[in-house]
């Protein structure tokens, strides 16, 4: 835990470029240092419980563990963890998934320039930190029914190019089935067809490919 002067960071991520850009802007502020970098979700973990750092930066998709795992393995042991997450997906779906899991902030790669330090003491001093856009996107959502996890399976066998033959064969449905599936899903997304509901659902996070 933090000396009450000096705000200890742990970084995550699998890119080492960036991991050292973060590092070095953390660094270069007088109340802050980063104590150690993990490339993967695996790594986060014993990272995490060598060093116990104050605040800890998490990229979401990475090799071994994802990001959304390692939070939960990290809050599942030190229930006082504070996580922000890094990203350059801006989807409300994995935005809700990462507060779910844990985190207290979510920061688009984008905005590191000239958000991360600030998020960085926002969550070591026990706040959220959620920037408007995604906030907004979250609140536009709010009310929709969100999708099955049999629909995601349907959605993802689709944006491999699967025909609904393929898709019921793989999933061990009937076609009339994945079809009903498939009807769900557009209503769900406001999607006018399958190419159209793949590139929602990749927008807002529901796929990860």
């Amino acid at each position: 835990m933090s000396d009450g002067h000096t705000i200890r960071v742990l970084t995550v991520d699998d890119h080492p470029l960036l991991r050292g850009g973060i590092s070095g802007a953390i660094n270069a502020q007088k109340d802050m240092t980063v104590v150690a970098e993990a490339s993967d979700g695996e790594e986060a973990l014993a990272c995490f419980r060598v060093h116990r750092p104050d605040v800890t930066l998490m990229d979401l998709r990475m090799p071994k563990i994802n990001g959304i795992d390692a939070i939960l393995a990290i809050r599942k042991e030190f229930p006082w963890a504070r996580i922000v997450v890094l990203t350059t997906y801006g989807g409300d779906i994995q935005a809700l998934r990462a507060f779910k899991a844990g985190a207290v902030g979510y920061l688009l790669k984008s905005m590191l320039r000239t958000e991360l330090i600030e998020t960085i003491r926002t969550a070591h001093a026990g706040m959220r930190r959620i920037p408007p856009e995604i906030a907004l996107e979250m609140a536009q959502h709010a009310g929709d029914d969100t999708l099955t996890t049999r629909e995601i399976e349907v959605l993802r066998d689709v944006a491999k190019g699967n025909s609904n033959k393929i898709i019921a064969a793989r999933l061990a449905i009937s076609e009339h089935t994945v079809k009903g599936h498939l009807k769900n899903i557009l209503a769900k997304l406001g999607a006018s067809d399958r190419t159209h509901a793949v590139i929602i659902a990749l927008k807002r996070g529901f796929l990860d490919i």
